[in-house]
């Protein structure tokens, strides 16, 4: 069984933690207790490149939280063409340390094409396996 849910945001700097909340509140809590501080500045990361490189002025983003009986996986398209690479910025560098969090923290990153203009941009973690009562 997958659930899944999705919103559009206004490109806008306020849209990032209303991005972080919609997920937060998509994601059942009892699955995801250990790693919602990492799932969270994930979320930031995509939306906040969203929002700073990604959405033309006056285009809105979506982010998409799917969630199957494995996975989670949360989309944020964007109707921007350029996509996010992946740095190493210097110890002095004040920008480009994004990625390399996202990077670190999910099981699984990437980009793609979406229907229409623009990309998606994803990460995945993996369900913790259940426990036996």
């Amino acid at each position: 069984m997958d659930d899944q849910a999705e919103l559009r945001f206004n490109r806008a700097a306020a849209s990032v933690g209303k991005a972080r909340a919609f997920v937060r509140a998509a994601l059942p809590a009892a699955q995801f207790r250990e790693r919602i501080d990492d799932i969270t500045l994930c979320v930031s990361e995509l939306a906040t490149n969203a929002v700073r490189h990604g959405s033309p002025a006056g285009h809105l983003f979506l982010v998409r939280v799917s969630v199957n009986e494995s996975l989670l996986r949360i989309e944020v398209h964007d109707a921007g063409e350029s996509r996010p690479i992946l740095r190493a910025p210097a110890d002095d560098d004040l920008t480009g340390r994004g990625l390399v969090l996202v990077d670190s923290l999910a099981d699984d990153w990437g980009t793609g094409p979406r229907d229409g203009l623009g990309k998606v941009v994803w990460v995945e973690f993996k369900l913790p396996e259940p426990t036996a009562p």
